[in-house]
């Protein structure tokens, strides 16, 4: 496929692996391109039954978008930018409606571009390696590759104090918060695989009992880590449930105890624009379908780049490295309304968007 992606088809399963474990297999536009087509090929192959998605190199699923590259492309003004995310999101949505099981192996780094090609999964698997998060408010983006949608899915305000915030959470937290379906101990995915391919499936259905009947077996007594999110969940609920990002930020800041002082300064560090437009983001995707917040988030990323932070916290944790983003605006209280419903205001005629044609 390319050199950043493997494909076999063994015993009716095929496999996709991204291999770039140097870069812990972000996402480039050759690697999503190169998904897409083989996804595309599997769905009409009467042959294939399933496929199973991982990453190679034992430490991340997929850590995301290629970052760096971001931040080149927009400096040589590459129109591949804005393809990028074009290709990316319509990858996100094959991947959502697959008519056939798609199972993500979700062991170590899932960050990102990595949540956007497993959440639209039939069967996520996670691991006690799973480092889960959607942290793109810490580099002046927001969550997107349908983040606001599967945000917006989880249990109560779940969604925005992940999207806020983008901390990292572990198995437990993703069992949780319905970001994962089932647990597997990290040691036992290479028999996983190894129990694939040695049979032969005639059905998808087959595919996914056969999975269910071996995470079963090796999980008893196999308890993840207890979930944070669970006993701090009414706390999120009632912090998080506030109309505004400064209203967040100040209840959370008046609450007593470790946890929330540090969910405060983490918030403090965020890109205050995008807690902003985050925030909007969730709330809106809780009454849209997936295609319309796929449409919306490329909206939105059309005004990241131009009009918003993204540059600028990518220079700042990524090439220089100074971990000091200069936000513009630098405080909460300074985002305007008309600033954040810009983001949302779409630049192309419904018919002529370019993700017009899915859903």
């Amino acid at each position: 496929m390319t050199e950043f992606v493997s494909t076999a088809v063994q015993g009716g399963v095929a496999y996709l692996t991204l291999t770039r474990p140097q870069a812990l297999n972000a996402l480039s536009l050759e690697m999503i391109r190169a998904m897409t087509q083989a996804l595309q090929q599997w769905e009409a192959d009467p042959a294939v039954q399933a496929v199973v998605v991982a990453g190679a190199g034992g430490k991340a699923f997929c850590a995301g978008g290629d970052i760096r590259w971001f931040h080149q492309a927009y400096h040589a003004n590459d129109p591949l930018l804005d393809q990028f995310f074009v290709e990316e999101y319509a990858l996100n949505h094959l991947i959502h409606r697959y008519s056939k099981p798609y199972i993500a192996l979700m062991d170590g780094v899932v960050m990102g571009g990595g949540m956007g090609i497993s959440q639209g999964a039939r069967l996520r698997i996670v691991t006690d390696r799973t480092k889960m998060a959607m942290p793109e408010t810490n580099i002046g983006l927001f969550p997107d590759v349908g983040g606001g949608w599967f945000l917006a899915r989880t249990p109560g305000h779940i969604g925005e104090y992940l999207g806020l915030t983008g901390v990292v959470i572990h198995a437990a937290d993703a069992l949780y918060a319905q970001l994962a379906d089932t647990y597997l101990p990290s040691n036992a995915m290479a028999e996983l695989a190894a129990s694939l391919q040695a049979r032969a499936f005639d059905s998808g259905d087959a595919v996914l009992a056969h999975i269910a009947t071996f995470t079963d077996q090796h999980t008893a007594g196999c308890v993840p880590q207890a979930s944070h999110l669970a006993q701090h969940a009414g706390t999120i609920d009632a912090l998080f449930a506030k109309a505004t990002a400064q209203e967040i930020l100040d209840t959370v800041s008046d609450t007593a105890g470790d946890w929330a002082a540090q969910t405060a300064a983490t918030l403090r560090s965020r890109s205050p624009l995008m807690l902003c437009v985050t925030l909007e983001q969730i709330r809106r995707a809780r009454t849209m379908s997936l295609e319309d917040e796929l449409r919306m988030e490329l909206d939105m990323m059309y005004d990241v780049f131009r009009h918003g932070d993204g540059i600028e916290g990518i220079r700042a944790l990524f090439v220089d490295k100074d971990h000091q983003p200069k936000w513009n605006p630098g405080r909460l209280d300074e985002v305007t309304p008309g600033r954040v419903r810009a983001f949302f205001d779409s630049k192309w005629r419904r018919e002529a968007h370019p993700l017009a044609a899915m859903g």
